[in-house]
């Protein structure tokens, strides 16, 4: 029986062994393990196949930001990940992986840990064993008989996607009462209110924006000119409010983007976007109307109307970014 280090025993160590298909049904699953799991994959080198069953879906739905990440992540990672949602009953609260050599079973897993970045660390106690491949595989081939795949338009009409946002509630899509946008504007700052928050500056400790790191990490030759990261003060990285270093999280931004992130570099001080070290960049150019790979002054800053961003932690592994005025 496993119980340690299952992240490498389970999802890393048997794509070392050459095998290139991993077969996932799990209750529930989230878009930052996905992108955790290739993140290491590609740092290791191995292309594997995931194709993924998320089981719970038909009884518990999908939260936005994970329904989102995971089209976004079969759209990017195409042919290479597939995500589908089991979409009749009875739900499936089963936790199994089966590593194939294309269509050929050869190792797998089941047990307690569902495809989850929690379920994967040290923070909860999980156990795996190791069990007949072809069984598990043809488990996998008979929950896929009732899945509808994520990018199916007809998945938001079987499966309840709820929002995140009124940030201490779950709230379906669709059955929130319209409102006028002072109200909404209201609600969201008092559930935000109730959250961990902490601000982050963009200025250095001589009160300037540095033009070569942070925002401007980009600007040097050799580098995509719009490339950036934000910076963490030291003592931020201490606290703990922050998922520790190489673990993924989503932020959401007060504009209603989503961002897939991890920290990076000495002590986990800077936020990266891990499939594309631009996307920052290129978001807080968007919004501070800075021209796609141009230099960000404090100038430019000022005039937008502030040089730091406020964090909220929604939970283990989603922030709200607010970096309105």
């Amino acid at each position: 029986m496993l119980t340690e280090n299952l992240f490498e025993k389970v999802l890393i160590e048997p794509a070392m062994q050459n095998f290139d298909t991993l077969c996932i049904v799990s209750g529930y699953a989230s878009a930052t393990m996905v992108s955790r799991h290739f993140d290491h994959l590609r740092r290791g080198k191995r292309e594997v196949r995931i194709q993924l069953i998320v089981g719970m879906a038909i009884r518990d739905g999908i939260s936005e930001k994970d329904h989102k990440g995971f089209q976004e992540l079969a759209s990017e990672y195409k042919d290479v990940f597939i995500c589908r949602y089991v979409a009749g009953n009875p739900p499936v609260h089963s936790k199994t992986y089966a590593w194939c050599n294309g269509d050929i079973p050869r190792l797998a897993f089941i047990g307690s840990a569902n495809y989850t970045q929690v379920a994967f660390s040290t923070s909860r106690r999980e156990a795996m064993i190791e069990y007949d491949a072809e069984r598990v595989r043809d488990y996998f081939d008979l929950i896929q008989r009732d899945t509808i795949n994520c990018l199916d338009p007809r998945a938001k009409n079987l499966i309840a996607i709820y929002s995140e946002p009124r940030y201490s509630m779950r709230m379906p899509l669709g059955n929130v009462e319209e409102s006028d946008e002072d109200e909404d504007t209201d609600r969201i700052a008092d559930d935000l209110a109730q959250l961990p928050r902490a601000s982050v500056s963009f200025l250095d400790g001589w009160g300037d924006l540095p033009q070569r790191s942070g925002l401007n990490w980009g600007q040097r030759p050799g580098r995509e000119p719009n490339q950036a990261y934000i910076r963490l003060p030291i003592e931020l990285t201490k606290t703990g409010f922050f998922p520790p270093r190489g673990e993924h999280f989503t932020i959401l931004t007060d504009d209603n983007k989503s961002l897939r992130c991890v920290r990076r570099q000495d002590a986990g001080k800077a936020i990266h976007t891990p499939d594309n070290n631009s996307r920052i960049g290129l978001y807080f150019r968007y919004r501070l109307n800075v021209p796609e790979g141009m230099n960000i002054t404090k100038e430019d800053m000022e005039h937008y109307g502030r040089t730091d961003v406020n964090f909220y932690k929604i939970d283990e592994e989603t922030y709200y970014m607010d970096f309105s005025v």
